[in-house]
């Protein structure tokens, strides 16, 4: 009889281990970039759309009940990325009190008998998001402990090798080396740490991510153990400049204008996916005003709202980037009582669990959705849809279209003129859809006879959409079906 239970038991235990790892995204293989390398993907050929919600401070102030339910949080929203920040000071310090470094840069003795400690925290925010099928992008520290000199070359090599050999093995890592750094300053270290991690990990995507208003491929454009580029579009508006010295990768006065970046990192002859790895944030001042700014009229505390963080987003991904990653301003700093802010004192500050609440954070996976419905590695970015004189700023249109599909992301509702001949098709479905909701308004059907075709918005309602087109013989979207799904 005990061996009977003994062997129930066992066949449970087996059931219920099979089913927490069915399903998992990795059961595609691992992540790759494309043959042509603009796009990523699974081993089998399934895209991969990168999404990622910004949590930068969730090692160092999150416990495993905060882990868990923001991880859980971001899943129920369509997300499949985390991006975390493994050491902000030296030592880090987590919220049970424990240090990430004991002795210098040595990590011989983080593993304590009988001692959750600081790795081991780490360990279960890796296997957390492992169970629900999330990647953690892991950023290796802050790029001012670089910048600063708190690490050099001999001491990249060991932290390098203790991040690579603890992590190597599970199916959800992916490397973010930098963090908000000027890759020009300490380059020889950067590099230690990059190439350092993938001569022992070579199964893990690795990028860097650069300081604000930079991309990664003004630096690492060439270097073997890179595999996708990320940009620092920053918080900043339009004419709210850096200083005259700052050496800007486009014009003055686009500040805001994100798509640019894209066409910059693939301005380099060995091209590479590329994503905003840092956008705008929610909720957070334009240009980072903290209160003592505020306080000495530095400049007006107004606040990203969610329309901005979708701006970023659509424009980014039309342009081409492979995917975005959305940030908050109280979740990346996974602020709650006790934790001051280091923006936004100036007026209300809420807490990570209130700010899931915000409306950008749950709007970001309709784009996710809708770039799925379609033939996604078809997909390039072309202008030239189109006709007439562009907007600015703002007004700006974006355009991205596969050889049967067309779409138009515009911000405020314009009129404007769209050339349907781009895309096969004798005939052309368009659809209009809210971009705060996913909803999709049937406009009609065109033919090729008249061109360009006219698409009047000034419809009451009408703000930031985009407008679908596609060969009328296709089904991608139909007149009755469901809207692109918004998360739980």
């Amino acid at each position: 009889m005990k061996r009977i239970l003994s062997l129930l038991t066992f066949i449970i235990l087996c059931i219920t281990v099979s089913a927490a790892n069915a399903g998992k995204p990795w059961d595609n293989g691992k992540l790759e970039v494309t043959k042509d390398g603009r796009y990523l993907m699974y081993h089998n050929g399934q895209p991969f759309f990168w999404l990622a919600n910004t949590a930068w401070l969730m090692p160092q102030r999150a416990d495993r009940r905060e882990v868990k339910y923001l991880l859980e949080a971001s899943r129920k929203a369509g997300y499949n990325v985390v991006q975390i920040l493994a050491l902000d000071d030296v030592p880090s310090i987590n919220t049970y009190g424990q240090m990430s470094n004991l002795n210098g840069w040595d990590f011989s003795d983080v593993d304590r008998k009988g001692v959750y400690g600081y790795w081991d925290h780490m360990d279960y925010i890796v296997q957390e998001a492992e169970r629900q099928g999330m990647y953690i992008a892991m950023t290796c520290l802050w790029g001012s402990l670089v910048v600063d000199g708190k690490m050099d070359g001999k001491e990249a090599v060991n932290y390098a090798t203790f991040l690579a050999n603890r992590y190597k093995d599970y199916p959800n890592i992916i490397w973010i080396i930098g963090g908000n750094a000027d890759a020009s300053k300490k380059r020889n270290v950067w590099d230690t740490l990059g190439s350092t991690i993938k001569s022992i990990d070579k199964n893990h995507l690795m990028t860097f991510h650069p300081c604000s208003i930079r991309v990664s491929s003004e630096w690492f454009s060439s270097v073997p153990w890179i595999d996708f580029h990320m940009f620092h579009s920053g918080h900043r508006r339009y004419g709210q400049t850096m200083g005259d010295d700052w050496q800007y990768p486009i014009p003055l006065n686009t500040e805001e204008d994100n798509w640019q970046y894209v066409a910059k990192a693939w301005s380099k002859t060995n091209i590479k996916p590329v994503l905003d790895g840092e956008p705008a944030y929610e909720d957070i001042p334009q240009g980072m005003v903290d209160e003592i700014e505020f306080l000495f009229g530095v400049n007006d505390p107004t606040k990203w709202m969610d329309c901005d963080v979708r701006r970023y987003a659509y424009w980014s991904v039309f342009a081409g980037s492979c995917g975005h990653t959305y940030g908050h301003n109280a979740i990346m700093q996974f602020l709650k009582p006790g934790h001051s802010s280091t923006y936004g004192d100036a007026g209300d500050v809420k807490s990570w669990y209130q700010a899931l609440k915000d409306p950008g954070f749950s709007q970001m996976s309709i784009l996710m959705n809708l770039m799925l419905k379609f033939p996604y590695f078809d997909r390039v970015p072309d202008q030239s849809v189109i006709s007439g004189t562009n907007g600015e700023k703002y007004n700006r249109l974006i355009a991205t279209r596969g050889k049967d599909y067309l779409m138009v992301y515009n911000y405020t509702g314009k009129s404007m003129t769209i050339d349907f001949r781009k895309i096969e098709g004798e005939k052309k479905k368009i659809f209009w859809m809210d971009a705060r909701t996913g909803r999709l308004l049937f406009l009609g059907v065109a033919t090729n006879k008249v061109h360009p075709v006219a698409v009047n918005l000034d419809t009451p309602g009408i703000h930031d959409g985009v407008l679908i087109v596609f060969d009328a013989k296709k089904y991608y979207l139909t007149a009755t079906n469901n809207p692109i799904p918004v998360p739980e």
